[in-house]
This record gives structure tokens, C-alpha cells and sequence, in this order.
């Protein structure tokens, strides 16, 4: 059976992806997944067994510029790539009218989505052949667990998901396996993040058990402040700036991570690695940590500022 994945963003929403993946693989023999994923996240796809091809898109760039000759040439030419296979099954785990207008309609097979009570967009339903109803008051992964199970017709497992990822990794790890901690401090909305006077208490913690602090950073103002947050402390390096399966597997070697919400937080439950992730206004129930020795801090007042270095590294304790 050949079927067609269509989730294209974010890195977090890939990665959640992945569980119904291996549901899927367990459940039925001779599957192969193809994966419309955004250029981005091109490499996320490509570490689970169950994928056969990834089709990079760009709608992200290509909006910058949508007229434009090489955009319109680019386009012309993924389309041309979608429609090359004849699928059993399409799946839209996106949910939204720009993947299910731009992509899903055109695949060609039996299309599968969220019905209009189960979708964020209820527009993009109107493209599906077939479809679900999901509950919306469950994790973002099990809710793509069942869309995939309803879709393929398999019963969906009673067992917690498996991302079936960390094993790509365990051939390259570090030399320095299990010598070091990852603080991830970057994250794209004011909100999310942990103030640096606290970033550096926790530093500070750490310091008497002797064990490393790596900092990663994807923007100049990212690595910025993972610059500050070193200055001083010789148990701490800012990475450079690393391709993303590069950083997979430094967080695969990780002793634990403490994170704020972001992309990469939820490559760390990916991995199996243990996580300590600080949540202020977002609620973690439907899209926080899921996995093995996943936990988070909240504030109780709906503020990053009031979680306190102390109370962190209570919790990291329980893994050094």
C-alpha cells in the first residue's frame, strides 16, 4: 500500500507526526509512506523506516514571491513530482485550506482529512473524499494517531506512541555521550521565553556537578543571547550553528534538556531524551512534551517569569 502524507509545518507538528507512522507500519504489512513536507523539515521525515520519499515544498518562500518566473517554474515542478505516483491513501494531517487546496487536491488517490467539527479550518475539509471526526480535547499526536488509524482501517494500538526516530541516531553520537546537558533557550514568541538573569541562576546550579551546558541557536539574536548567557561560565559552549540532523544528535547524546516551548523540545521527546520544558500561557496538555521522561513546569500565573531557577533545577536533579 502507497500513501501519501501530507503535513508540511512546523518542526513540531512533523515530529508529532511520526507515532502514526509506526502505528501504521506495525499494523499493516507492505506499507510505504511518501511525505509532502515543507523544504525546511525535509531531513524529519526521512529518519523514520516507514518513508519512502520526501517531496520538499515551499509555499513559506514561495509566498514571498508567488508571480514571480521562478517561483511559478518551482511550483510547476513540484506538482509535476505530487502527481507522478497513483496512492492508495492521501492523508491531510495539516488541516489547513493552503495544504488542502495546494496540495492535497491535486494528489492524486482517496483523500482523508478532519471533518469540519474536527478541523482548525473547517474550508480545508471541503477537499477530502473521506472524513474523520477527531476529538479536539486530546494531545496533538494521539488526534493524528487516530486520523491515520480511521483512515488505513487498523486499531488504533492502547500502547503510548512511538516515534521510532532515536535509533537513526544511535550509531553518531558524540564522544562525549551522557557528559552534558542542552539548554534550549530560543524560542519565536515573547511569551515562551525564560528570562536570561534566570537562564543564568540555573547555569549556575549546575556548575558543582560538572557537567557541560550546551547552548544551540538558529538566528543571530538567538545565538546573541546564548552568547550572553555563557559569558563567564566555563562549563558552558555556544554551539555553532548546526544543520538539523546535526543537532538531533547532540540532543540524542544528551544526559537531559531543559527547553522552553519550541521546535526543538519536541525533537528532544522524539529522541527519548529526558526534557524539562517551562510552559507559561500555553496549556502542554494538547501540545506539550509526549514520550518517555517528559515533564513540564507551569505557571501557576500564566508567566515564564514566575518560574524559578530553584524549582527547575529540583527536577533536572532527579536525572544527574
Amino acid at each position: 500500500m502507497r500513501v501519501l502524507v501530507v503535513k508540511t509545518s512546523s518542526m513540531g507538528d512533523v515530529l508529532h507526526t511520526l507515532p502514526a507512522l509506526t502505528d501504521a507500519a506495525n499494523s499493516l504489512s507492505n506499507i510505504a509512506f511518501d511525505w509532502v513536507v515543507e523544504e525546511n523539515f525535509a531531513q524529519i521525515p526521512s529518519w523514520h523506516y516507514a518513508v519512502n520519499k520526501v517531496i520538499p515544498v515551499a509555499i513559506r518562500r514561495w509566498r514571498k514571491s508567488w508571480f514571480a518566473k521562478t517561483t511559478r517554474q518551482e511550483r510547476h515542478e513540484f506538482i509535476q513530482t505530487l502527481r507522478q505516483q497513483q496512492y492508495d491513501v492521501i492523508i491531510d494531517a495539516q488541516g489547513l485550506i493552503k495544504s488542502a487546496f495546494f496540495i492535497t487536491r491535486k494528489a492524486q488517490g482517496i483523500k482523508h482529512g478532519l471533518d469540519r467539527k474536527s478541523i482548525k479550518e473547517p474550508i480545508a475539509s471541503w477537499f477530502y473524499d473521506v472524513k474523520h471526526n477527531v476529538p479536539k480535547q486530546m494531545h496533538a499526536i494521539e488526534r493524528i494517531r487516530l486520523l491515520f488509524a480511521q483512515s488505513l482501517q487498523y486499531k488504533l494500538p492502547n500502547s503510548m506512541g512511538d516515534y521510532a526516530i532515536a535509533r537513526h541516531f544511535l550509531s553518531s553520537l558524540p564522544s562525549d555521550n551522557q557528559q552534558y546537558l542542552i539548554f534550549l533557550h530560543a524560542t519565536t514568541r515573547d511569551e515562551k521565553h525564560w528570562s536570561e538573569t534566570a537562564w543564568r541562576k540555573l547555569i549556575e546550579l549546575v556548575e558543582p556537578t560538572g557537567l557541560k551546558i550546551k547552548l544551540p541557536w538558529g538566528t543571530p539574536h538567538e545565538q546573541a543571547r546564548a552568547i550572553r548567557l555563557a559569558q563567564g561560565y566555563q562549563h558552558v559552549e555556544v554551539l555553532p550553528k548546526c544543520p538539523l540532523s546535526d543537532i538531533a544528535t547532540i540532543i540524542a547524546g544528551a544526559k537531559a534538556v531543559v527547553s522552553v516551548d519550541t521546535g526543538l523540545s519536541h525533537l528532544t521527546a522524539a529522541l527519548d531524551r529526558p526534557n524539562i520544558t517551562l510552559f507559561g500561557k500555553t496549556d502542554p496538555k494538547l501540545i506539550g512534551g509526549y514520550g518517555k521522561n517528559q515533564f513540564s513546569i507551569i505557571s501557576n500565573e500564566k508567566s515564564m517569569q514566575t518560574i524559578q531557577a530553584e524549582q527547575v533545577y529540583q527536577q533536572l536533579a532527579n536525572f544527574l
